[in-house]
């Protein structure tokens, strides 16, 4: 193929990269007025849809119509639309629902983003060049913000769940600590899949508001202990199966080894601990999980200053906190399950 037909191809191709973010903005807005709940019920006209969320609807046809190049819904032939298969999982009542991290992403961490340079001048998240503060302080400052991500992150949980459990076998697991576990989406789909486990859920108050409810609904409550501190301090201390998912990304390798070593001080000498991470490979290449792994290190740099580790480095951090790794299992698509015991 000529050179000057290869560029045109890199150039769409470019193109297609830079003008990606359109689509956050789409699925987000779509996700935020509520349409994929109102197309639950069937096919309706953009009049009909503009009337229920009060918006215009020459211009709600507009974006209906971009929601239907991403396969979020169809256009059919009488100018109405309906909800596409994969639309359904921005629906508020989806089991794999997506939609408070649509709205997440697309309306909280958008305009952090154009931070990313100054991050990687300084080393610094967006949060801390705006306004100085730590990402949980944000979080706890802004309700609004922190029920979307909350339920966000809850999200992401409950889509690799499956993968987790697929790469652990839970069954013979009498008591499941998760430390740092959000409102519980983990231990909740671990609980509703292994009756006999009971479980602990470990979180800072203000997450743990969140957590009750969600529990109630998950139908896991009766089966669940939560409790709230920091895991910096102390964590519950007893026998059974301690895990850390997405935890330890968020700190420094001081700071993270304070925290595996409150949990190594309140485990027994059979428990075991699971470290639940995007680990990234030593060497990044054209690949749809490396790009996945790609931006989520990234966004752990925009967000709160932190990274993701590779595979040697999370054994590092985990002996030099005490523990052996005996196993190392890739689940979940992106996602790495470590297992480790405390060290003889």
């Amino acid at each position: 193929m000529p050179q000057s037909q290869l560029d045109d191809e890199w150039a769409w191709r470019l193109l297609e990269i830079i003008n990606a973010g359109w689509m956050s903005q789409v699925v987000r807005t779509a996700a935020e007025l509520g349409i994929p709940d109102l197309l639950a019920r069937g096919p309706r006209s953009a009049p009909e849809l503009a009337a229920a969320t009060e918006t215009h609807a020459p211009t709600l046809r507009r974006l209906l119509r971009g929601l239907a190049t991403l396969d979020i819904c169809s256009e059919l032939d009488d100018g109405s639309f309906d909800l596409a298969p994969m639309g359904r999982l921005l629906r508020t009542d989806a089991e794999l629902s997506l939609r408070s991290w649509a709205i997440h992403w697309g309306r909280d961490l958008w305009t952090e983003w154009a931070y990313l340079i100054d991050g990687v001048l300084t080393g610094l998240s967006a949060r801390e060049l705006i306004n100085a503060k730590s990402h949980d302080g944000l979080i706890i400052d802004n309700p609004a913000r922190a029920t979307a991500f909350i339920a966000g992150m809850g999200e992401l949980t409950r889509v690799t769940a499956h993968g987790i459990m697929s790469g652990y076998d839970f069954r013979t697991t009498e008591r499941l600590v998760d430390v740092g576990g959000g409102r519980g989406d983990l231990l909740a789909a671990v609980l509703k899949e292994n009756p006999a486990v009971q479980g602990v859920l470990f979180e800072l108050p203000d997450v743990i508001d969140h957590a009750r409810p969600y529990l109630q609904r998950a139908g896991v409550a009766d089966r669940c202990t939560l409790v709230a501190g920091s895991f910096f301090d102390d964590v519950p201390a007893g026998p059974g199966v301690y895990v850390l998912k997405s935890v330890l990304r968020n700190w420094n390798d001081d700071r993270a080894r304070d925290l595996l070593t409150t949990c190594r001080r309140a485990m027994t000498g059979s428990s075991n601990l699971l470290v639940i991470e995007h680990l990234v490979p030593d060497v990044m290449e054209v690949d749809p999980v490396h790009r996945s792994l790609g931006f989520i290190d990234l966004l752990m740099l925009v967000t709160q200053a932190a990274r993701e580790r590779t595979e040697s480095e999370c054994r590092t951090l985990l002996s030099a906190a005490g523990f052996t790794t005996t196993a190392v299992t890739a689940v979940a698509r992106n996602l790495t399950l470590v297992e480790a015991v405390p060290t003889t």
